[in-house]
């Protein structure tokens, strides 16, 4: 749970929402989650989280994937009950929300939207793999954009070879050479700075 909550503090605060919307997401989101987690499945089934947002409409998405049958339903429970309200948070808190299918595999996905109307735009980029990134290039990382100051590559002791990024700030990154990173070239405006990534935490 702290990892999730960290991950969405991260993405949401570089995409320019407001300490409002920031805090409410977080709620919704520990509540989807911790719905999840309470879902009796396979030791080997994880919980999916994805951050999406759509600019266009000023919208926030929040979706929380689990391997369990069954749809959540809100509940009223009565005073002396100590759980049981987290629905009613989310209902209270999202513009709107519901249960869909997951596209693959078993299970469902519950999501939330929110109102971000001050949500920024994401810069527009593309997926190369690690091995393909050049110094001056920027690459999107932690929920942000971060100039490419180095590149090396380092042997694995298992085999394969990693691609090591030196960052104007933070530090190095290091992945494997095939791993996949969004990158744009040329200089970034600061607004776009700003831009954050979906997050899966597994």
């Amino acid at each position: 749970m702290p990892r999730t909550r960290a991950l969405a503090h991260a993405v949401l605060s570089s995409w320019g929402v407001s300490h409002d919307v920031l805090e409410s997401a977080e709620l919704v989101l520990s509540e989807l989650v911790t719905n999840a987690l309470r879902v009796r499945v396979p030791s080997d089934r994880q919980v999916g989280v994805r951050i999406a947002r759509s600019p266009e409409d000023g919208l926030l998405r929040l979706e929380v994937s689990d391997a369990g049958p069954g749809r959540p339903e809100v509940r009223a429970p009565g005073d002396d009950e100590t759980g049981g309200r987290g629905l009613l948070l989310v209902e209270a808190l999202a513009h709107r929300w519901g249960v869909v299918e997951r596209e693959a595999g078993i299970g469902k996905t519950v999501w939330a939207e929110l109102k971000a109307p001050d949500i920024v735009v994401e810069p527009v980029g593309r997926e190369v793999a690690a091995v393909m990134v050049r110094p001056g290039q920027w690459v999107r990382v932690w929920g942000e954009w971060r100039a490419v100051r180095t590149v090396r590559t380092e042997p694995y002791a298992a085999g394969g070879l990693a691609v090591v990024l030196g960052l104007d700030d933070g530090p190095a990154l290091r992945v494997n050479a095939a791993e996949p990173l969004t990158v744009r070239d040329g200089g970034v405006p600061s607004s776009a700075r700003e831009g954050g990534e979906e997050g899966t935490p597994g």
